[in-house]
């Protein structure tokens, strides 16, 4: 007790062991707060994709690109909050909207994620998008047209949504890129029109929105034999009509199965059209492989092609050097989609460097807004429109020819909407 004295009843104590003590205290003070301070908790992204069922060729390359991207997020994203890791969490829709709903609610309520990413038609987007703006969680969509996507979920101009974003081309770019086709084709100009009753055929052939009446403006003749159900087995009084309308361009965006039927039944029957130009039907290698020679002079809108000149935020690939790997990796032609659903963990990691707390949704969304991006498949940018919580990516227009490496090459044949990528040639009519 040499260091403490006794005075007044009570301990006193000398200088020396005062500063002895109070250094203890001041250490102790400090540590369990450097204990405690945990290191920021993962982000989860959560992916609603069509892994089976009809829409599942958008899809096949998603393997290929979760690979590439967490290898990329291994490490985590840097913030100036902390760096967080990242977890990405994958649902299969099976290519049905309820399921797609389902699936997105689990996503949500169960696993807790931040930041949803979701493309592949409005059958799969749609419903997804919509859970997450029931739920407050912010969503990043693309690979639908937009007006589907915006008004198919009954979007109001001026009030946008709150908590979902979404980048792709729309309507009017589609009637510029198969316009851009069939001007250089002699044709009658009479379009008929194959539209399911479905979110993407009814935006379509809306009579006000859709096809119709802007193709029309533009000299057109439009024949609609009205929508037919998906999955349909017998297209005959389809073909029947359009043989007697005198049709010579064909146009819809079926999916896949229903045009394969569809096509096989009209070469039958006699229905030969000079231009079939879809959206959605055959967009990817192995839906066309399927047809054999009867994909031949099929065209269709271009979304993204090794030709662009553009490369990733993420890892620096350029696009022949993603497409490449995609082919060396998986024995498959590249396709499409592969642009596209790089590009969504491309703007999902961006929004997550950006976000002032990664770990609050709000935030998230914030930094969403904000995006000006230039990715893979285009610059993404809210700033701009055409509407609130929608921005475009360049469009070109593809035609299916006879190829060298693969049974048939998707070249661009038109690009007057996106002059920065190439022509490889000129659109010719179906070679019968």
């Amino acid at each position: 007790m040499a260091d403490i004295e006794f005075m007044r009843g009570g301990p006193r104590l000398d200088r020396r062991r005062a500063l002895q003590l109070a250094g203890a205290s001041a250490l102790a003070s400090v540590a369990p707060f450097g204990v405690a301070r945990a290191a920021p908790r993962p982000i989860k992204i959560g992916l609603v994709t069509p892994t089976t069922g009809p829409l599942a060729p958008l899809a096949e390359a998603d393997e290929f690109i979760l690979q590439g991207v967490r290898a990329a997020f291994k490490n985590g994203l840097a913030n100036p909050a902390g760096t967080f890791p990242i977890e990405i969490l994958v649902k299969d829709s099976q290519s049905n909207p309820n399921r797609a709903a389902e699936v997105a609610g689990e996503l949500i309520l169960q696993d807790g994620i931040d930041l949803m990413v979701v493309g592949a038609t409005p059958e799969n987007s749609n419903p997804v998008c919509d859970q997450c703006e029931l739920n407050g969680v912010p969503c990043i969509s693309t690979t639908t047209p937009w007006q589907p996507w915006f008004f198919g979920r009954g979007g109001d101009p001026a009030k946008g949504f709150q908590w979902t974003y979404h980048y792709f081309w729309g309507i009017e770019d589609i009637l510029e890129v198969f316009t851009s086709i069939w001007k250089q084709v002699d044709t009658n100009k009479k379009v008929g029109l194959f539209l399911a009753n479905d979110g993407d055929g009814n935006a379509w052939g809306d009579p006000k929105l859709g096809l119709p009446p802007l193709l029309t403006k533009m000299g057109f003749t439009v024949f609609d034999p009205g929508r037919f159900q998906p999955l349909s087995q017998d297209f005959s009084a389809q073909i029947a009509a359009y043989k007697k309308a005198g049709v010579e361009i064909l146009c819809g965006v079926p999916i896949p199965p229903d045009f394969i039927n569809f096509w096989k039944q009209a070469r039958q029957q006699g229905f030969r059209p000079k231009v079939v130009t879809m959206g959605k039907a055959y967009s990817f290698p192995s839906v066309v492989d399927s047809m054999g020679d009867l994909a031949n002079g099929l065209s269709q809108e271009l979304w993204w092609t090794p030709a662009n000149p553009f490369k990733s935020s993420l890892t620096g690939i350029t696009s022949p050097q993603l497409a490449d790997g995609y082919e060396a990796a998986t024995g498959r032609q590249w396709n499409g989609a592969i642009g596209f659903v790089h590009s969504m963990f491309e703007v999902a990691a961006d929004v997550i460097k950006r976000a002032k707390d990664p770990s609050d949704k709000a935030s998230l969304r914030d930094a969403i807004v904000a995006t000006n991006l230039a990715t893979i498949v285009g610059r993404v940018d809210w700033s701009k429109g055409p509407m609130k919580n929608v921005c475009k990516t360049p469009l070109v227009a593809g035609q299916w020819v006879k190829g060298d490496k693969w049974p048939h090459d998707l070249i661009v044949v038109a690009n007057t909407e996106a002059p920065e990528i190439p022509v490889a040639a000129k659109p010719i009519a179906i070679p019968y």
